[in-house]
């Protein structure tokens, strides 16, 4: 009998870790709304039902096509409605559903982090670029 090698037990303990990672509800999640454009769709959703060309013009710099389907997984999701009208021309306004609204104060919250953090982070990207030891400012409080 064998005994595997180094290699081989790396291997298998990677493959592993990745189907944890896969299982894994946070990053499932995380991987969602870490998405591109989801947030920005989030924060006009909260607001209220929208038309497709209302999120377009509130959000330029998304393609039609990377918009389309990142609204599709949402609500594949359970996240938002897709509710369309028939008129001349074909009326669709997408809105949070329950499980998406409550997902907006995580969002916001991440969002005021982000805003308050920003500068030592980019601080802490020059700094180590260059080569230097980070000097970032300690956090502010709440």
């Amino acid at each position: 009998m064998t005994t595997p090698t180094s290699a081989r037990r790396n291997a298998e303990a990677a493959i592993a870790h990745r189907a944890r990672v896969t299982l894994c509800p946070t990053n499932r999640l995380l991987e969602r709304i870490g998405e591109r454009w989801v947030a920005l769709l989030f924060k006009e959703l909260a607001e209220g039902p929208r038309r497709y060309g209302e999120l377009a013009r509130a959000i330029p710099g998304a393609s039609q096509k990377m918009l389309t389907q990142t609204v599709r997984r949402l609500e594949r999701d359970g996240l938002l409605t897709r509710t369309v009208t028939p008129a001349v021309p074909v009326r669709v306004d997408y809105a949070l559903t329950p499980l998406g609204q409550s997902l907006v104060p995580v969002i916001e919250t991440v969002t005021r982090w982000a805003e308050q953090h920003i500068g030592q982070i980019e601080a802490a990207r020059e700094a180590h670029d260059a080569g230097r030891p980070a000097q970032v400012p300690s956090a502010p409080g709440p």
